[in-house]
Formats: C-alpha cells, structure tokens, sequence
C-alpha cells in the first residue's frame, strides 16, 4: 500500500465486494454473542484486534509508520472512529440487518450536506435535492411515524454522520499520513479510550463469547484493509455501486438467519437511499476510507 498502483477497476470491485460480505458478517456473528457480555468489550476486541493486525504488519513492513509528527490529529481522528464504531455497533444491535446497513449509505448525503461548512464547497441544486430526498428515503426505511425516530435509527444516522466526519478528516491526514499510521493510530487511541469501561465491566468471557468477539474484530479490520485496498487500485466513479452489495447480503442473512422480512416501505426507502448516494458520490475525488 506504498505510491500509486495501475489502475484495476476489476480487482478493486472484487475487494469492494468481499469487504461488504465482511462487514456484513462482522455485525451477523456479534448477533451470536451470550447477551451478559458488556458493550464497551465489543468495541473493545474490534479496536484491540485492529491494533494487533497493523501493529504487526507496520513492524514488518516499516516501524517508521508507527510515529508521526500530527499525533494530535491522528488522536482526534481515533476518537471520531471511537465514536463512529460505538453508535455503528449499537444500531446493529437494535434494528434489523438491512435497516442498519442501509443506514450505513447515508454517509454519502452528510458528506454533500457538510462539504459547504467544512471545506467550503460549492454545491449545485441537483445535488442538495438529491440530498433532501435521500434523507426522505431514510424516513421512509424508518417506518417514522409523526416527528420520533426510533433510537436504532437515530444511533444508524449519528454513525453515518461521524463517519463523514471522518472522510474530512481523512483528506486532511491523507496528504502527509500513509495509510498503515492512520489505521494504527484508530487502533491504539479506540483501544485506550475503551480499556476503562472494557475492564470496569469485565464479566469474566467464555471461551465461545471470546471466539466470537475476536472473530468480529478480524472481520472488520479485514473489510476495513480490503475497503482501502480497493479505492487504491479502482476508480471511485467505476466502484461507485459496488459498496451497496452489502444490502443484499444484509437481506439475505437477515432473512435466512434470523427471519427477517423487511417490508415494502423499507425497500422503497432503501432503494432511495443508494440513488441519491450514488448521485451525491458522483464526480468526488477519491478518498481513503
């Protein structure tokens, strides 16, 4: 993951779309977890386990990766993700699979949404009705009815939010910071931020429920490494679609594991959603996720 790589939409596709059944599998085997097990130790494993697998691979490839002179952007970079993770996490505990990953794609309408506040962007009329309607598109998925949304919901969207937080703060570290410095340092602010309440509330882990823990935690450090991989090698208009895979592996286990049958307003709305965030990404320059 060192300079510019040829130009492989094929290739990139492909990790785009094993990074959306890792993601998706990642949330599906935490379903599994014995329910006395606290929070605070899921995003626990998934930071420590994020740490361990870059650490190792900085150390073998470059231990120069591991420093850097803007500690202090890469500590608050960590803390968006901390907060990114946490409220991700939670809204997969309480909605269905492909509620909570559709979700995940409104990311692409805060970015449109902010890019005027924080970067001072200029956005046309197309774009801020694709916007609007891709938020009416969540409100259709929801099922809201008058002015409450569900908390699952509201933890999805506070999710989506941080993490197009997070793609500012990306293009910001990416023109000085490689890849491997900025993964590490998620990995080691998440892990120190989580210690406290993962130790405080320790309950003592079976052997399965720390299988299970450990496995999500690879999961999403591996969708997150193929999801970077990807944008590396393709082109952000060419692997536009592929990112969206993910619903339909959300429907599928949602539906054969746990028999969720979502209804027609959630398709409708969910269809919405990826038009208007296809619309919203096009023509944006690439960033590392």
């Amino acid at each position: 993951m060192t300079g510019p790589a040829e130009v492989n939409n094929r290739y990139g596709a492909t990790l785009l779309v094993a990074a959306a059944g890792l993601y998706t599998a990642d949330v599906t085997v935490l379903r599994f977890l014995s329910p006395e097990v606290p929070f605070a130790q899921i995003i626990f494993f998934r930071s420590l386990c994020q740490l361990v697998i870059v650490a190792l691979w900085i150390g073998w490839k470059s231990p120069a990766l591991y420093g850097s002179s803007r500690w202090g952007k890469l500590v608050l970079r960590g803390l968006t993700s901390l907060v990114c993770w946490w409220l991700y996490y939670a809204s997969f505990q309480k909605l269905d699979l492909a509620l909570a990953s559709t979700l995940t794609f409104t990311t692409s309408l805060f970015v449109v949404g902010l890019a005027p506040l924080l970067l001072g962007e200029k956005i046309n009329m197309l774009r801020k009705l694709t916007t609007g309607f891709g938020f009416f598109g969540v409100i259709l998925a929801s099922g809201v009815s008058g002015l409450v949304l569900e908390t699952g919901v509201l933890l999805g969207l506070g999710s989506a939010l941080a993490a197009a937080v997070l793609i500012f703060q990306n293009r910001v570290l990416a023109r000085t910071e490689h890849t491997a410095t900025i993964m590490f340092w998620i990995g080691l602010v998440a892990t120190a931020g989580t210690l406290p309440g993962a130790v405080t509330g320790w309950t003592g882990v079976t052997l399965p429920d720390l299988a299970i823990l450990v496995t999500a935690g690879l999961l999403g450090t591996l969708g997150m490494l193929f999801t970077v991989e990807a944008y590396r090698y393709g082109e952000v208009s060419a692997l536009a679609t592929f990112p969206y895979i993910r619903l339909f592996f959300a429907l599928a286990i949602g539906y054969f594991l746990f028999a969720e049958m979502p209804t027609l307003r959630e398709l409708i709305g969910a269809a919405i959603i990826v038009v208007c965030g296809l619309a919203a990404r096009e023509h944006r320059r690439p960033v590392t996720p």
